[in-house]
């Protein structure tokens, strides 16, 4: 009987240990960076598509939501000189796991006013949901997406309704 109890105990102890070195080493947080750039219509195809310019201090949101549809986390960050933001977000709100698919970025603010109304070039006026991470290794998980781009004033097209597009589209 001894025997038994004895074989029980180690048993349990082993998968308490095990359970707990998984732990350790599981994602507290989660990481969810990308870039945000400046384009600008006004130059020719080439410049318009590879000379974007990082935007310095743009602001990128986090919405984050539960099964209910309920905000349960919000959260942003501005850019670097280089145009890059990575929001960190805790993956336990409330003591309650957050659903990374739930979670949706886009774009908020540019301080540039030279360049500083919102595209929905990669989802970024819009929003982009969590889908699939780009990095998962031991205890990191994250997310990387855009670039985000927001463009010149004079690049904004015009909102058209039925009646204003008697030609058949922009002229």
């Amino acid at each position: 009987m001894g025997a038994v109890v004895l074989a029980i105990f180690t048993a349990s102890l082993l998968v308490s240990c095990t359970n707990l070195a998984l732990a350790v080493n599981e994602p507290k947080v989660i990481h969810v960076g990308g870039k945000v750039l400046c384009q600008d219509c006004t130059q020719g195809w080439n410049e318009w598509v590879h000379g974007c310019k990082p935007i310095k201090g743009g602001k990128v949101s986090i919405t984050c939501m539960d099964d209910r549809s309920r905000v349960v986390y919000y959260g942003s960050d501005a850019t670097d000189e280089l145009g890059q933001f990575d929001i960190i977000v805790n993956k336990y709100i409330n003591g309650k796991e957050l659903k990374a698919k739930l979670c949706s970025v886009r774009l908020v603010s540019s301080p540039d006013s030279t360049c500083n109304i919102l595209t929905d070039f990669a989802g970024g006026k819009r929003g982009v949901k969590l889908n699939l991470p780009s990095l998962v290794y031991r205890d990191q998980i994250k997310y990387t997406l855009g670039p985000f781009y927001f463009t010149k004033p004079l690049c904004d097209e015009p909102n058209t309704t039925d009646s204003d597009d008697t030609h058949g589209g922009h002229y």
